[in-house]
């Protein structure tokens, strides 16, 4: 199967021109990062792969690409598959954070992601808020396919509770790429409701709003979910060497 001819997508000059500006100075979204075209050429890539690469959770399943992590660390050094790293990875890589500024991945300890993270969720499917821990660098580019669908943000409370509302909530377009960093990163939770449609959606509830492609969509304040998939890059801190000498065996097909 081969990609599609290269597309005509217009990448905003830097970061900075695609920041969320409700939210701390550490999100960024671009609603266009792939075509439609390389949507679907990615989301038929996902469903032929071999069945062992599914991991079937309760309500959801999942890929990782190329391996598992064990003990926080990737035990396989093989690079991602070319229709991971092309289109998505190679557009990641040429934006500036700034004029005149490396992308985001540049201090990275390998300047780019090595580990995507799929993760399929029908409607009525969320996932529990949580921090995405200590095995990545501070980076996580995901790219939205299929439907759109809300993100909530959780900060805890002084006594460490997490506070059952979000803080802000941001919704991520289907061929849109969503960039969270440092303090996002690493003070707050992130999670999805279980729902079958997202509701209460405005200029004053979503703090995206003024970056989606067709806020006209959601104009009515509600989006019925279709299946929804997630690709999350991000750089494994820690590379084994052991896992060439494994061969296969940590390694799904």
């Amino acid at each position: 199967m081969d990609p599609p001819p290269s597309q005509a997508i217009r990448l905003p000059a830097s970061l900075d021109d695609c920041r969320i500006a409700s939210l701390p100075p550490s999100a960024y979204y671009i609603a266009d990062f792939i075509s439609e075209e390389e949507e679907q050429f990615i989301l038929r890539k996902i469903e032929t792969a071999p069945k062992a690469r599914w991991r079937q959770l309760t309500h959801r399943r999942l890929q990782t690409w190329p391996s598992d992590l064990v003990k926080n660390t990737l035990l396989d050094s093989q690079p991602l598959p070319e229709w991971l790293e092309q289109p998505v990875v190679s557009r990641l890589l040429s934006i500036p954070l700034s004029e005149g500024k490396p992308n985001i991945f540049e201090p990275s300890p390998h300047g780019r992601p090595n580990h995507v993270l799929i993760n399929e969720y029908p409607p009525n499917t969320g996932i529990m808020p949580h921090k995405d821990g200590s095995a990545y660098y501070p980076v996580v580019c995901t790219v939205s396919l299929g439907s759109s669908i809300c993100l909530n943000l959780y900060k805890s409370k002084e006594d460490g509770a997490l506070d059952p509302e979000p803080v802000w909530r941001i919704l991520q377009e289907p061929r849109s790429l969503l960039i969270t960093t440092a303090d996002l990163y690493t003070e707050y939770l992130h999670g999805i409701d279980a729902l079958s449609e997202d509701v209460n959606l405005s200029e004053q509830t979503v703090a995206n709003w003024h970056l989606l492609r067709s806020p006209s969509l959601y104009q009515d304040g509600r989006y019925e979910r279709q299946t929804r998939t997630s690709l999350t890059f991000r750089d494994v801190l820690k590379v084994s060497k052991l896992g060439n000498k494994l061969g296969g065996m940590f390694k799904r097909p």
